[in-house]
């Protein structure tokens, strides 16, 4: 009998790089592959990368430079690049680490388990990655950018009963800033049945509460036969699926945050009363220079418009400080927008030249580090007050909370009481914020009550409703999910950042 082959892999960046790693490692197990915890265990490290900015691959090269000793000591280690930083570097990584035997792009993914069986027959290093924006027609472009999304593997997922769904590839907003046009290639929507048979077989696993996902999730639309669906109509059929009990979507841009969509958040029960629309910034002068597309006078018409609609929705954003030619007097109405808006929360980035983007070939990367840091640090400041003002509107009253696990604090004392005992447990409410509250373990995966008692920043904290812990049974989670019952599994590490 063969030995078992052992993959190490590390996710940086996005949903989308999340999910893919997913499917990376389902087509992995089919051919025999197990997952190890830690690298030196491996026979094989991956690495699912992100360009986003600077500092992401920064990471994955310095991770790069100590896999080489290991790769020294055993010269069969499989040492593999993934995602959009293999399709946007190609060769130059190659380059730069000689070791590495696999760079895929994110178009190529569900070549890897052939590309490794061409590694260990001695072909040597493999490279595959999609065609560049400019290399072909959009067709030929579109096709060497193939999906393989039916692929899932529950052991590495944060929880089995949560799931990122994928509703599109790709984007073509091109703002001047980002690199995701060009390593993620044209938008490409998936034909609604897929995503609702994917779904259906989700819940049927256990599922309880899955997340659309999109670079622009809400331009979604899907062309057959004369009809035409949006991302309104996937909703109203996902959320007829029996034991799916919570939809969620992201990220949202601000100008196909149209009416229909507004109201399927509001009428469907199992879709979440939250948002991620990113604002990027709060001059119209800089966004023209990012070429989003909008102005805050159409964002904030956006807004209106939502909050008529549903006036207790969370809306949370991105922002980008330091941008090319970013005054302070541009800064300042950045500032003045997230006090005015008072997003739940926002994900704050220093501006990060991305070769290969409009920014990086017109525009100056003139604001010093020191500014730059100096302005996110404000911009920080004014979002913890604004999430704390938000989060005390909870107290006092009693939230439906999706039981997702330990909370960090117990997850950094390695408790394990085991599903009898008591810990403290985190989950989400239906608007997404987070609360930490003590109760048995046998409580995870399940939607609970818990009445709110006090708000800090970043999360609320509570007690279940009374008599509720008492009426679970023991044996609950193996009941509805065995994979629930193991607290603790060797999950691969994952780097998270905010899709754009």
């Amino acid at each position: 009998m063969a030995a078992t082959k052992r993959l190490f892999i590390e996710t940086v960046g996005c949903q989308m790089n999340v999910l893919d790693s997913e499917l990376v490692v389902a087509a992995l197990r089919r051919q025999g592959w197990d997952m190890t915890a830690t690298m030196s265990d491996a026979d094989a490290v991956f690495f699912n990368t992100c360009s986003v900015r600077q500092h992401a691959e920064d990471k994955i090269y310095s991770a790069l430079g100590r896999v080489r000793k290991q790769k020294e000591k055993l010269p069969g280690l499989i040492v593999g690049v993934l995602g959009c930083m293999a399709q946007k570097d190609q060769e130059m990584i190659r380059a730069r680490a000689p070791w590495v035997d696999l760079v895929v792009g994110p178009g190529q993914l569900h070549r890897v388990p052939s590309l490794i069986d061409l590694i260990q027959a001695g072909s040597g290093p493999q490279i595959e990655v999609s065609l560049d924006r400019k290399a072909g027609s959009r067709l030929e472009v579109v096709d060497s950018f193939e999906s393989y999304d039916p692929d899932r593997d529950s052991t590495m997922r944060p929880t089995p009963f949560q799931a990122f769904v994928r509703t599109q590839t790709g984007c073509d907003k091109f703002c001047a800033f980002c690199v995701v046009p060009r390593v993620r290639g044209p938008e490409q929507a998936r034909p609604p049945q897929a995503i609702i048979a994917e779904a259906e077989k989700l819940v049927a696993e256990g599922c309880k509460e899955i997340t659309l996902i999109g670079q622009t999730v809400n331009s979604y639309k899907w062309s057959d036969g004369g009809k035409t669906s949006r991302l309104s109509d996937l909703l109203l059929e996902l959320n007829k699926i029996d034991g799916l009990e919570r939809i969620k979507f992201l990220t949202s841009y601000p100008r196909d945050m149209t009416d229909d969509l507004i109201h399927a958040v509001r009428d469907l029960p199992k879709v979440s009363h939250y948002l991620h629309v990113p604002a990027q910034h709060g001059s119209d002068d800089v966004l023209k220079r990012m070429k989003r597309g909008y102005t805050i006078g159409q964002y904030m018409e956006m807004l209106d418009r939502l909050r008529v609609a549903i006036p207790h929705a969370a809306l949370s954003s991105d922002f980008i400080v330091g941008f090319c030619g970013e005054t302070d007097e541009e800064f300042a109405l950045s500032l003045e927008l997230m006090k005015t808006v008072k997003f739940k929360n926002s994900f704050i980035f220093k501006y990060s030249p991305r070769p290969g983007t409009k920014a990086f070939d017109t525009q100056l990367d003139d604001v010093p580090e020191s500014v730059k840091k100096e302005r996110n640090r404000l911009l920080q400041e004014a979002q913890s007050v604004a999430s704390l003002e938000g989060n005390r509107r909870f107290v006092g009253s009693r939230q439906q909370v999706l039981v997702e696990g330990l909370s960090t604090r117990e997850e950094r004392r390695a408790v394990n009481p085991g599903p009898d005992g008591f810990a403290q447990l985190t989950g989400r409410t239906m608007c997404d914020r987070i609360v930490v509250f003590d109760a048995p373990l046998r409580l995870i995966g399940r939607m609970v009550d818990i009445d709110i008692t006090s708000a800090g920043s970043w999360s609320l904290a509570g007690e279940v409703a009374d008599g509720l812990a008492d009426a679970v049974p023991l044996d609950y989670l193996e009941k509805q999910n065995p994979a629930v019952h193991q607290i603790k599994v060797p999950v691969p590490s994952v780097s998270r950042a905010v899709q754009r």
